[in-house]
């Protein structure tokens, strides 16, 4: 595992501005951590960065315009050497698969103590998954509940296949003998639970995260 230089270079990505401060008053009372850009947007986060040396960045998973989802995808793109921690009210098990599958390597609740924070921004800079305790929890539960890690039906992931394999959604009703606007709903349900904004981002982010 990597030794991170100090002190870790932190971006807050948060739209909410009490939440945005008092993660600044937080983090930087930490000797090893500085923040050194902050926005209110993903599209100004995404503006920042080249101007920016940052090794870790705070996004909220919910922000306005872009989401964090997106975002981190768009991060890890163009800024392979920068890590990104997801940070959400939610411990939804599509968003933490979906916050895996656009790059990030840290999801932390906002409930979370402190310390947990830290310890994420910590694991983070040195490329390392990280969960906060309660997030980690939630998902082996849900892991252990289930036959598969995947937050897609058997029928979501066969669409998806289709979809990548650049079928129309006629195409897709044909070749599962369902109809199309079956289909259509189908697409609806996945563009919600891998948080992507249109079938073909969704087709990707499940290819990346290994779910097809």
């Amino acid at each position: 595992m990597d030794i991170p230089e100090l002190p870790i270079r932190i971006q807050l990505v948060e739209d909410h501005d009490l939440t945005r401060f008092g993660l600044r008053a937080l983090l930087s009372a930490q000797p090893d951590f500085r923040v050194v850009a902050e926005a209110r947007t993903a599209e100004e986060g995404l503006e920042q960065l080249p101007r920016s040396t940052v090794d870790v960045v705070l996004m909220d998973i919910n922000l306005p315009g872009m989401d964090g989802i997106q975002a981190a995808t768009e991060v890890r793109a163009a800024h392979p050497g920068t890590q990104v921690i997801m940070l959400t009210a939610s411990n939804r098990r599509d968003q933490i698969f979906a916050a895996l599958a656009s790059g990030a390597v840290a999801y932390c609740l906002k409930s979370a103590p402190p310390d947990v924070l830290f310890q994420a921004v910590r694991a983070a800079a040195t490329g390392a998954v990280f969960f906060d305790p309660e997030s980690a929890k939630h998902l082996l539960h849900t892991v252990q509940g289930s036959s598969a890690l995947s937050p897609l039906t058997e029928r979501d992931t066969a669409i998806l296949r289709l979809v990548a394999d650049g079928c129309g959604n006629k195409e897709i009703a044909s070749a599962l003998d369902i109809s199309v606007g079956l289909v259509k709903k189908h697409i609806g349900d996945i563009l919600e639970k891998l948080q992507a904004n249109d079938r073909t981002q969704a087709a990707v982010k499940a290819f990346r995260a290994g779910l097809i």
